[in-house]
């Protein structure tokens, strides 16, 4: 197919939160998984420093651990009344045809990419865009503010307690003396803004719950205490769709370590993961009905991956977090629940484009339908 006749898709990867090198193994995944006869691709990479790259060549920028200007054109981005983005860097090394984007992929996550800023811009722009707006962005990527939204709507969760990091570092004795009064270990500290369980730690003890709380402040300002299961179930079910979204079936992860960590995930890989959970059916659909539920309340759209705690003796189901621009890496769940569920990973990005387009009410103005 002619490159006028395709679909310009506008990969963003990279960013600038901790999560960068995740990123850009999900771009790999994504980019070497897109139809070449649907699509063409503009790779973007965004440096830890913030600055917005246009690679000439997508091989060689996502075989490297994190984006730089080696071989890479400054771009900006200018908004045009087409409902377009223009990319601005030297003629040479930004041909018309790929000048002006579709759809923009943010695989982005993490601050500055997942929590609703990115999305902003796209608003503002007026382009259309894989995945949530700014509201559901922002709210799935603070698990405080998500967990206050699942709480309004009575999805089951555990108990837990939020913290700023300011009276943290200067009410540390009380702070945990109020924390061992309403919870019982163990218990999980992480920060409220990230994912990947970056910064997150399972303690047991008061010496532990201290050195946690210091590591989850140097991530965020909020700090997040939650009530841990010793005898659980950990699943995560897939969700894909916009006013009318579907969800995968279930799977369970079984860490390698104490819990599933940033390492076990991306690292070590020693977890192993059981798809479909081992589940009675009335608890899968349940788990289902909850991240649905739970997908609607924060206003999500396109996608995301939510996460269960199951107690093995009650089957009681608790709700941990929302995550709306799941990896795309070759372990990550996200895909490989569709692909248990029939979606096979082509097929699932072909499914998020056309719900970013649908979503901005563009599917009569491309020239290419999926």
């Amino acid at each position: 197919m002619d490159i006028e006749n395709k679909i310009q898709i506008g990969l963003l990867y990279g960013g600038k939160s901790c999560e960068h090198e995740v990123s850009i193994t999900s771009a790999r995944c994504i980019c070497e998984a897109l139809d070449s006869e649907k699509y063409e691709i503009t790779m973007i990479g965004i440096a830890k420093t913030g600055e917005w790259l246009l690679a000439n060549e997508s091989s060689p920028a996502l075989k490297a651990k994190e984006v730089n200007p080696v071989g890479k054109t400054g771009v900006s981005l200018d908004y045009t009344t087409t409902g377009q983005i223009e990319l601005r860097g030297s003629p040479e090394n930004v041909p018309p045809s790929l000048s002006k984007i579709d759809v923009i992929f943010p695989v982005l996550h993490g601050p500055f990419g997942e929590d609703g800023t990115v999305q902003g811009l796209m608003e503002i722009a007026g382009i259309a865009y894989v995945g949530s707006g700014v509201t559901g962005s922002a709210v799935g990527m603070d698990k405080a503010v998500a967990k206050a939204v699942f709480a309004s709507t009575n999805i089951p969760q555990t108990d837990y307690r939020v913290y700023r990091k300011s009276r943290w570092e200067s009410s540390r004795t009380v702070v945990v003396d109020e924390i061992e009064a309403n919870l019982n270990y163990p218990m999980f500290v992480k920060p409220a803004n990230l994912g990947s369980s970056v910064g997150i730690s399972k303690v047991k003890t008061r010496d532990e719950l201290k050195w946690a709380m210091d590591h989850a402040a140097e991530f965020d300002v909020k700090l997040i205490v939650e009530q841990g299961l010793e005898n659980c179930h950990e699943v995560e079910v897939s969700i894909l769709g916009n006013d009318d979204p579907q969800a995968s079936v279930v799977g369970e992860i079984v860490p390698g370590g104490e819990f599933y960590d940033y390492e076990d995930k991306y690292i070590n890989g020693v977890s192993t993961s059981i798809i479909p959970a081992e589940l009675p059916e009335e608890v899968t659909r349940k788990v289902q009905d909850y991240a649905i539920e739970a997908f609607l309340a924060i206003d999500a759209a396109g996608l995301a991956r939510v996460d269960f705690f199951v107690d093995r003796d009650s089957f009681d189901v608790y709700i941990s977090e929302i995550n709306t621009m799941p990896g795309f890496t070759p372990i990550s769940m996200y895909p490989k629940l569709w692909e248990a569920s029939g979606i096979g990973y082509a097929e699932l990005l072909d499914r998020l484009i056309e719900l970013a387009l649908e979503r901005r009410g563009k599917l009569d103005q491309v020239k290419f339908v999926l």
